[in-house]
């Protein structure tokens, strides 16, 4: 009995094969090659879509996983005659922000300081003093303390500052320094207040800061000046540091420009340059996906046209006690070599593609690999199934309205 009923169904499969064979076939020929385009498009701008992550990454390192930068008001015609320094709320408003792991005001001196450097650099001028919370310094060696009563105030050189001066001393006479021997220069500061009364400090260089282009000297000191040499009362930030775990995140950069901050470019170019990459990569991604959606259509007309040519012989097999659910599974199944070998195809397409990127496109070899992401492996797979699911639901839906 049971070999009975397998040749009866193989003798029912056959017959039904054969009669699948006859319809349209061009235009189940236009939607294959349109679904296998379609596919193969959508694979590639996914891995398209992750190779620019990867190379804006790694174009763009970080230390200590954050990035640091610096933000200030942008100065206009129109707001040049206004304060555009940061409120304490403006300053509560970064820290919110999810993109934004922490932010800190860079504060500045009110009172006057002159510094010089003795007979060995014969050189002064009047300077800008800063402080900021030492979780934001890059280079903070434990001497960069000072307490009410001390004569030496350690500072943190900027790196950027120090080769400026490089670059012009030996022109005005003046020796060239490096980060080991800039430490040995005794520098003095004078500070003043508006009533005449001058301090003299001797200041410090204990380390240099690729990070913040600036002279840093501790909260306490500057502080403590701000008291005793300034009658001003407290006076907000105009300089912001934020902290953030990529510099190169579009929200990140469409809140700068929501709120007219500027920032320096080099930090954030690279997400001017993803953003840009994304959005034409999104806009190829969509064109694929609404090429598969057209195949899928035209396939879906397909089906219902032969449905409907061979009403006559499925009504047949109805009678005859094949159910519409096994008839569905039957038909569907003619399908499931067709749609294996294009989503085979377009993967095959993608490697290929992501082989001549790596190779040729990018100048370290290193930063991707040649093989494609596991993800568009899953995505091929997921629209595998989305195709027999769709294809099964559309046959049994066309059965069950016989």
């Amino acid at each position: 009995m049971a070999a009975e009923n397998n040749n009866k169904s193989k003798i029912s499969f056959k017959t039904i094969a054969a009669f699948l064979q006859t319809g349209n076939k061009s235009s189940r020929l236009f939607s294959y090659a349109g679904l296998a385009v379609g596919v193969m498009l959508l694979l590639c701008c996914v891995q398209l879509y992750i190779n620019i992550n990867l190379l804006l990454k790694e174009k763009n390192p970080r230390k200590n996983g954050y990035d640091f930068i610096s933000v200030t008001k942008t100065i206009t015609n129109e707001n040049m005659g206004k304060d555009n320094r940061f409120s304490n709320t403006e300053i509560a408003d970064f820290k919110k922000q999810p993109f934004i792991a922490d932010a800190a005001p860079l504060l500045s001196n009110q009172f006057r300081v002159k510094m010089s450097a003795g007979d060995i650099i014969p050189f002064s001028t009047d300077l800008f003093l800063e402080s900021i919370q030492n979780n934001f310094i890059d280079t903070l060696p434990s001497s960069f303390t000072w307490q009410p009563g001390q004569t030496t105030v350690p500072i943190i050189f900027s790196a950027d500052f120090l080769e400026m001066y490089n670059v012009f001393a030996p022109a005005q006479g003046l020796p060239q320094l490096s980060e080991g021997s800039i430490g040995a220069v005794n520098i003095i500061l004078e500070c003043s207040a508006p009533d005449g009364t001058v301090m003299k400090f001797t200041g410090n260089i204990v380390a240099v800061s690729d990070r913040l282009n600036t002279v840093l000297v501790p909260e306490s000191f500057l502080n403590w000046g701000n008291k005793i040499f300034s009658t001003l009362p407290e006076q907000p930030a105009a300089r912001i540091y934020i902290k953030t775990t990529d510099a190169n995140s579009v929200a990140l950069q469409n809140y700068f420009q929501q709120n007219n901050y500027h920032v320096n470019k080099d930090k954030t170019k690279f997400g001017r340059i993803k953003s840009t990459l994304q959005a034409i990569v999104a806009g190829l991604g969509g064109l694929a996906l609404l090429v598969v959606l057209l195949s899928v259509l035209l396939f879906s007309f397909y089906l219902q046209l032969m449905i409907s040519r061979s009403k006559e012989n499925l009504q047949l097999l109805l009678t005859l006690g094949y159910s519409p659910l096994w008839l569905s599974k039957t038909v569907a199944k003619k399908w499931f070599p067709v749609y294996a070998i294009i989503i085979f195809i377009a993967l095959a397409a993608t490697q290929l593609f992501q082989y001549f990127f790596q190779s040729n496109f990018i100048a370290g070899q290193d930063a991707l690999s040649p093989f494609i992401d596991y993800k568009v492996v899953v995505l091929g797979l997921l629209l595998f199934v989305l195709c027999i699911v769709s294809t099964y639901r559309l046959i049994k839906t066309q059965l069950y309205r016989l």
